[in-house]
């Protein structure tokens, strides 16, 4: 097979590979329903989990006893393909993160006597900063969709809350109506692992929320009730269809009102409203620890790294403005 340069490229060579075989196909789908229903994972973890394992297991084709039988020496190989064809390091820790929870799983089972990932060192990863949109720009962005349309009320109001709430983007398309509480100004998120917080709204998102339920969403839905989601809830935000929006949607969404905002959209995506509800929080003296409860991040190192960013910031202005900076 030549050599992927493009995403593009990678997409259509893992489609050139065999078939998943039926060996293979059982205890992926076996260990997938097992670290469900052992650690609630999400539906987007379990199907990054699906296609690394899935992936592997086509390349392989049934070799030496396919996935389950393979060797250290079979990942090392597996490992150095993606490499060459341009799989980033990023991609490859996720990859063996996935393939030590598959063995680990084969192991209990006694399905393996051994480990072949338990070796293998993870990929060093470069800490990348988040990329955070000035306060000018997130005005500008908030601004851009045409509130006198129900569709830009709506997409205003989802905006605004996102970046008022700091809500990942798969947060915010799946949200239920019953989610929000407008007597009482808060937002219940179910996060990453199905853990649940509550987010304060801050007036504006409030008010943008408030004046979407009572002047568009009946508009969108003709008066009917929205399509249930996947989990049986009636979705917050949903188009003309009735429907939840989807992620690349929203993207689309976020994408055309940068366009609007002056603003490259290029240089945007759903998660840096994330970013930048983050990063402006801590540059006014937000709380690291409380930061880390309105983002639900299970760790406080997670949250750390928002820090770098403010005290570039900081250093930034220090330069700028002080006589001896």
């Amino acid at each position: 097979m030549s050599v992927a340069h493009t995403p593009a490229e990678r997409r259509q060579l893992v489609q050139q590979l065999p078939p998943l075989r039926d060996a293979d196909a059982r205890p992926i789908q076996r260990f997938l329903d097992a670290i469900w229903a052992e650690h609630g994972l999400a539906r987007a973890s379990l199907d990054s989990y699906r296609r690394d394992l899935e992936g592997l297991a086509r390349w392989r084709d049934g070799g030496s006893g396919g996935l389950v039988g393979i060797d250290r020496a079979g990942l090392f190989d597996y490992l150095a393909w993606r490499t060459r064809n341009g799989w980033t390091a990023r991609s490859n820790a996720r990859l063996l993160s996935a393939l030590r929870a598959f063995f680990g799983h084969a192991l209990k089972r006694g399905d393996r006597a051994d480990d072949p990932s338990a070796l293998l060192e993870p990929p060093k990863l470069p800490r990348s900063l988040p990329k955070a949109l000035a306060e000018s720009q997130i005005e500008a962005l908030l601004a851009a969709p045409d509130v006198d349309s129900p569709l830009g009320l709506r997409d205003r109001a989802m905006l605004e809350l996102m970046y008022a709430a700091g809500l990942r983007v798969s947060e915010l398309v799946n949200l239920p109506a019953n989610a929000v509480n407008l007597r009482q100004g808060v937002l219940r998120v179910t996060g990453k692992g199905s853990k649940e917080r509550l987010v304060p709204l801050g007036e504006e998102s409030q008010h943008w929320l408030e004046r979407y339920l009572a002047q568009a969403r009946a508009q969108l839905t003709g008066g009917k009730p929205a399509v249930a989601m996947a989990d049986g809830q009636v979705p917050l935000f949903v188009g003309v269809d009735r429907t939840a929006l989807s992620r690349q949607q929203f993207w689309a969404l976020v994408k055309t009102c940068a366009a609007v905002a002056g603003i490259d959209p290029a240089k945007i995506s759903p998660h840096g409203l994330r970013h930048s509800f983050a990063t402006h929080l801590l540059n006014h003296g937000a709380d690291l620890r409380a930061l880390q409860m309105l983002l639900g991040h299970s760790s406080l190192s997670t949250t750390q790294i928002y820090t770098l960013v403010a005290r570039e910031h900081l250093q930034k202005l220090h330069r700028k403005h002080h006589p001896r900076g």
